[in-house]
């Protein structure tokens, strides 16, 4: 059973919560809220919908999580919020769960900070040590990556995908994918200006993968050479044998290149929803 819970606060009795719950006055949590053990709602947070939520996680005042997706063509409550452990949601963080469009669901992991005001919109999924700055707003079906950044008061389109420990500079409309390590900078369709050597020198990758990372952005960016040519020359150099980093970068690039108006997943927005992709084959199959 919970430890603490503000006889101020609504709650429903259909509601699971874990050990060590903490619930402050005048917060609200729906009948379909599962809340982990040691999960905090301080004063007036809103928890409604189908939301799953995992241990040790902060909600503070008037964040409001799990509501319907701003999007016309909602129409059911069957969708979903799933949120992992040790996560800060700060005053005002809105998230939404899921429409019904790709799997139905909206994604939170583990350890990230989402700050004041910032906003997750449907079918997003945040991985893992995310920070999201006060008032950044993310488009639905956004994904950001482990370790990323998004400096305050930007703005990422729908379906954009920012890769892992890429960072974007305060005041950004950012309107297609951002690769792994690397740091866009512009108010309006920023540029890939450098990499990110402060991330990734905090995660532990080594000198000798940064300077390859950095070859790689002065070849992909600054001469804009192909990727098969930058393969190459990576081949050449590196006897086939790449980084792990720097194959993510590449296979990032190349499926970014392949998707469209600078985003990969933007080819997800003509598929069906899941459960209706699997109708379909099973109805081409017979």
């Amino acid at each position: 059973m919970p430890t603490k819970i503000s006889q101020l606060s609504q709650i429903d009795p259909r509601a699971e919560l874990g050990v060590d719950v903490e619930i402050g006055p005048f917060c609200v949590v729906g009948s379909e809220v599962k809340i982990g053990d040691g999960t905090c709602l301080q004063s007036h947070a809103t928890i409604v919908g189908r939301t799953t939520i995992g241990c040790d996680n902060i909600f503070y005042p008037n964040s409001v999580v799990g509501a319907g997706p701003q999007d016309v063509s909602y129409c059911s409550d069957e969708t979903m919020l799933e949120i992992g452990d040790g996560n800060i949601f700060r005053e005002g963080v809105t998230v939404n769960r899921g429409a019904e469009k790709e799997d139905g669901v909206t994604r939170i992991g583990n350890n990230n900070m989402l700050m004041a005001n910032s906003h997750v919109a449907h079918n997003c999924h945040i991985f893992n040590d995310v920070i999201l700055v006060n008032g950044v707003l993310l488009g639905g079906h956004v994904h950001v990556h482990d370790g990323a950044i998004v400096s305050g008061n930007s703005v990422v389109h729908h379906f954009s995908t920012l890769g892992t420990l890429a960072f974007i500079s305060g005041g950004c409309r950012v309107p297609h994918d951002v690769p792994p390590y690397m740091l866009a900078v512009g108010s309006d369709d920023p540029k890939i200006l450098n990499i990110n050597h402060v991330g990734m020198r905090r995660h532990g990758i080594s000198s000798d993968t940064v300077a390859v990372i950095k070859q790689a952005y002065r070849l992909l960016f600054r001469k804009n050479k192909s990727l098969d040519d930058i393969r190459a020359e990576f081949d050449a150099q590196l006897n086939g044998v790449y980084p792990f980093e720097l194959s993510m970068l590449l296979n990032f690039v190349e499926q970014q290149r392949r998707g469209k108006m600078g985003r990969a997943r933007e080819a997800v927005r003509d598929q069906p929803p899941q459960s209706e992709q699997h109708d379909l084959n099973q109805r081409r199959a017979a």
